[in-house]
Formats: structure tokens, C-alpha cells, sequence
């Protein structure tokens, strides 16, 4: 991808390029960020927060089962997700919604779960319109063992700090301890984007539905190169997806949905 269009929005969906490329920066300085600021003292609250939650529940799979050599090993339990409301599960981390409530141009929030002796395969996230930020939060070791790679660079996790990246760009991550690896994962519209917001959210939260359909059904996977069909499907369902996350959202805040 060429500086002049480095950018313009680039959707997996809509893309006949498996991966997004260009020559922006792999990983992102925190610091950049005002609420980066104060991170050893909200990761301690955060932790405490998840550790209580872990002892009566527990974290689901990762849908999309070929993202990882065992999908019973990455586990995630949803705050956020592309504008999509977790009422319920809010309620146990106060301190943390409040946290992620306060970041300008949020859009998804999660924690993540990668179990001793797994990995997540190198794959390309769904919009080059987010950074992808990880708070480390219970990390086993540093590189080699325990590790995360963007392109050609290759970093570990730190408890307390952020790694901060294009999730766009090709990516993956490995737990080769004997612990678990936790962190908070959330996604931001990156800055240039902001006006583009909604444009961002809907078309990825449609793309991703694509996905868990063909997780259900996966004779769709043949039509996965049909450029032109996914993108007519993906036009046709983003006004069906919109008015959805409004109904549900405002189901989970009645409490009726999870």
C-alpha cells in the first residue's frame, strides 16, 4: 500500500487482499494516549476484578475456530463488542466499565484468555480503522516462551502496559508456559477515522456475522473468494445490522437479553 493511500479505510470483507499492508508503524506508543496514563494502578483494579469474576464463572471459546491450534485454550468474555452492549456482564466489573467508559472512541472491550502450550495462528484483524490495544494483566513469561508478533516484530507482554497496534496488519500470539495468559483487550477508533465511526462499526460487526454464519454453515467458506457477492451481502445487511444492535442493546439494558 502506498503512502498516498495509507489512509483510506480497508475492510477484510470487502478486500481482495488477504491481509492489509502498509508502512505505518507496527506498534503504536502508549503514550500517545491521555488515558494510557495511570495503567499499574487501573490493572491492578481491573485484575482484582476479573480474578472474582473467575472464581464462580468462567471465559467462553473464541467463535471462529480456525484462528487457533486449540479453540478450547483462547477464551474471551465480552464487556463491548463492536458497539454492542454486555449489560449484564458489566455489572460485575464496575471499575473496569467505568475505565473503559472514560476512552474517547471506544468500541469494544474484552478479556482474553490464551492457556498454557497454545497459540493464535497469524491472521489479519477486520478494519485498518482501529488500533488494537492489550493491557497486560496476568502474564507467565517474556519472549521466546510467551509472545506476540506484528509483521516482522516480535514483543511480549508486560503486566501493567500496553502493546497497541494496527490490528489490520498480520498478526499472532503464543503461550508456550505452563500458565495462563490474561489480558484486556480493546479496540479504538484511530483518530483520522473518528467521523467515520459508525461506517467502521456496522461494516465490521456485519463482517463478523458473515464469519459466525459460515463457523455454522461452512459450505459457505467456498464463496469466501467471491469478492463481489460478499460485498453486495455485506450493503444489503449493514441496515438490517444496525437496527439489531439497537434492539438488542436496549434488550440488555432492560435485561432481557445476556
Amino acid at each position: 500500500m502506498s503512502k498516498s493511500s495509507r489512509h483510506k479505510l480497508w475492510f477484510s470483507i470487502l478486500s481482495k487482499d488477504a491481509c492489509y499492508a502498509s508502512d505505518e508503524e507496527k506498534f503504536i506508543n502508549p503514550e500517545t494516549f491521555d488515558w494510557t496514563k495511570n495503567s499499574e494502578k487501573i490493572t491492578k483494579e481491573i485484575k482484582e476484578e476479573l480474578l472474582n469474576y473467575l472464581s464462580q464463572h468462567s471465559l467462553q471459546a473464541y467463535f471462529n475456530t480456525k484462528m487457533s491450534d486449540d479453540v478450547k485454550k483462547w477464551k474471551t468474555i465480552s464487556l463491548k463488542w463492536w458497539g454492542l452492549e454486555f449489560y449484564s456482564r458489566q455489572k460485575f466489573f464496575s471499575k473496569t466499565t467505568a475505565f473503559i467508559n472514560s476512552i474517547p472512541n471506544l468500541v469494544s472491550a474484552s478479556f482474553n484468555l490464551l492457556e498454557p502450550q497454545s497459540r493464535i495462528y497469524p491472521h489479519c484483524g477486520d478494519t485498518n480503522g482501529i488500533y488494537r490495544c492489550h493491557l497486560g494483566l496476568i502474564i507467565p513469561a517474556q519472549l521466546p516462551e510467551c509472545g506476540f508478533r506484528v509483521e516482522d516484530e516480535k514483543r511480549s507482554w508486560e503486566e501493567g502496559k500496553w502493546l497497541i497496534f494496527i490490528d489490520a496488519k498480520e498478526h499472532e500470539a503464543w503461550n508456550e508456559s505452563n500458565e495462563n495468559r490474561f489480558i484486556l483487550l480493546i479496540d479504538i477508533i484511530r483518530p483520522e477515522f473518528a467521523n467515520q465511526k459508525n461506517k467502521i462499526v456496522l461494516t465490521s460487526l456485519t463482517g463478523l456475522f458473515l464469519q459466525k454464519l459460515a463457523e455454522s454453515f461452512p459450505v459457505l467458506y467456498k464463496f469466501q473468494n467471491n469478492i463481489s457477492l460478499k460485498r453486495r451481502l455485506v450493503y444489503i445487511l449493514i441496515p438490517f445490522c444496525f437496527l439489531a444492535s439497537k434492539i438488542r442493546n436496549l434488550l440488555s439494558k432492560c435485561g432481557l437479553v445476556s
